[in-house]
């Protein structure tokens, strides 16, 4: 990989890495450091990197990256959570995209990355299994889950309305 074609993947892909990992863990300055850390990354092994598959890596590295922090985080995390606990919710939305964005957030972590990354970002689903380190039938029954988890959450739209 050339330093022109570094530069160009940082203009085509930062941002939507950005929206990738803000999404999964609702830190800005987390999200920014994954982005710096998958670009540091991709810089220091550029060679072997050919421009046609730097998407793929980019994404690949920043998924990684972002999962060994949330499990570092998990590790020294202590605090109680006492949501866990809680029987009654509230659902009064007035807004659809707060309901989708109530639902996605109650996903596990791994049916949100790959439904963030087929229905959010558009890849395919083999390039969610590279991504992610799944297969492909792995991939669509995350998928599959997780559609039948938002539907069940949602409901009938007419309820929200």
């Amino acid at each position: 990989m050339t330093i022109n074609e570094y530069n160009k993947s940082v203009e085509a892909y930062s941002d939507h890495i950005y929206r990738f990992i803000l999404k999964n863990i609702k830190n800005e300055n987390t999200a920014q450091d994954i982005v710096q850390d998958s670009y540091e990354k991709l810089w220091v092994n550029r060679k072997p990197v050919y421009f046609t598959k730097v998407k793929s890596y980019l994404f690949t590295t920043a998924y990684r990256t972002m999962i060994d922090i949330i499990r570092k985080q998990k590790r020294v995390s202590l605090t109680d959570d006492y949501s866990v606990f809680e029987t009654h919710e509230e659902n009064d939305y007035s807004d659809i995209n707060e309901v989708l964005h109530a639902a996605i957030e109650k996903l596990p972590e791994i049916q949100r990355s790959v439904i963030l990354l087929r229905d959010y970002e558009g890849y395919s689903y083999k390039e969610i299994a590279d991504i992610t380190n799944l297969n492909e039938s792995q991939v669509k029954v995350y998928i599959y889950r997780a559609r039948v988890y938002l539907k069940n959450y949602i409901g009938k739209i007419e309820n929200l309305v």
